[in-house]
């Protein structure tokens, strides 16, 4: 069971660098007067993320356009889709967006705009991935997708070889996968009890999951099919299309955090313990990029900033920048490697390098 897996350490040092680490980082939110939650700046934008989703689907639906217009609208919906899972609904499910929790819950439902449920999200991501990280078996982020291999322990086959090409096809698959998924998921989470556990009723959820799911498709397929003068597959391609760039965005963004040279992976001993303070063992698993990238910052939602959503997941993405040379300071300080490629490029090719050593 997920339960009975324990970080155990009796390294001193390591005990040390978790209780600094985060006495560092609550002095510079005390010492600055500012809270950990988001501002102004986050509001506007959340406002720009949404926008970039949603009024290429109004144009669509309110203008007479041709094919190759409306092409360009589901690539700008997708990149926009993208935005919100990362900018938006990321922040508000894990409570760092507001100090209010009706906003953050409000905000978090945004994942229904990207067809899936927000209740999954908060097991698979929440609970499974920050808890034990890149661990085999407990993190469903790097259980092998198919034709894809993302964890050393996994059951190598022929077609992992040349993953590191075809990988990206299917991330992109992410999001239009999960419309199914899903479903398959949340009847796991029933069956291992994970459900009654957050005090949510199975039956009910299943149910809610099924209505919002159905009103995605309506809207989204629908309504196109409707009230505008595309038939039935141009309006299928364009979701797809929409669906595939979020989903390549969304997934590689992912997978550069944790599955990239220097990122450890780890198997728990027969007992269910890893032997690590769990904050070294986030440091381990985790990797940042390209900080000093403003655009990369303000459009993926601070997650080039991984190592330190992982070890303060309530503070808002929109302070990492600033507290992320505290984090590496006090890394570096207690002898710790902190995780660090200095731009995209480079850990987009350190993650497709790591992907040929898992295919190999």
């Amino acid at each position: 069971m997920l339960t009975t897996l324990k970080f155990v350490c009796s390294d001193d040092q390591q005990k040390r660098f978790a209780v600094a680490v985060r006495k560092n980082v609550n002095d510079y939110f005390r010492l600055e007067g500012i809270s950990t939650k988001g501002n102004l700046a986050m509001v506007l934008q959340t406002i720009a993320m949404l926008s970039f989703y949603i009024i290429p689907f109004i144009l669509v639906m309110t203008i007479p356009m041709n094919g190759w217009v409306a092409l360009v609208m589901a690539v700008i919906s997708g990149i926009g889709m993208a935005s919100i899972g990362m900018c938006v609904m990321h922040d508000a499910v894990h409570g760092s967006y507001s100090k209010k929790e009706w906003i953050n819950k409000f905000l978090g439902g945004t994942m229904y705009l990207l067809g899936s449920n927000v209740f999954n999200w908060k097991i698979q991501h929440n609970m499974l991935h920050h808890a034990y990280t890149n661990i085999e078996g407990y993190d469903q982020d790097i259980d092998s997708k198919g034709p894809i291999r993302l964890s050393q322990y996994a059951p190598l086959r022929k077609i992992h070889r040349y993953q590191y090409i075809h990988a990206f096809f299917f991330y992109g698959l992410m999001t239009i996968s999960k419309l199914i998924n899903d479903f398959t998921q949340l009847i796991e989470f029933n069956k291992a009890g994970i459900t009654r556990q957050h005090h949510v009723n199975p039956t009910f959820e299943y149910l809610k999951m099924v209505t919002a799911k159905m009103i995605y498709l309506f809207v989204f397929i629908g309504l196109p099919i409707l009230f505008t003068p595309f038939v039935w597959w141009q309006v299928l391609l364009g979701f797809f299309i929409m669906h595939w760039i979020a989903g390549c965005i969304l997934s590689t963004i992912f997978q550069m955090a944790h599955v990239v040279e220097g990122t450890v992976q780890f198997l728990p001993n027969d007992e269910g313990i890893i032997n690590s303070e769990w904050a070294v063992h986030e440091l381990r698993t985790t990797s940042d990029f390209a900080r000093n990238n403003i655009f990369l910052n303000w459009y993926i939602g601070g997650l080039n900033f991984q190592i330190e959503h992982h070890l303060f997941p309530n503070i808002c993405h929109i302070h990492y920048r600033k507290i992320a040379p505290i984090v590496e300071k006090t890394a570096k300080e207690f002898g710790f490697t902190y995780n660090l490629k200095p731009n995209f490029m480079n850990a987009l090719h350190s993650h497709i390098r790591r992907l040929k050593e898992l295919g190999r």
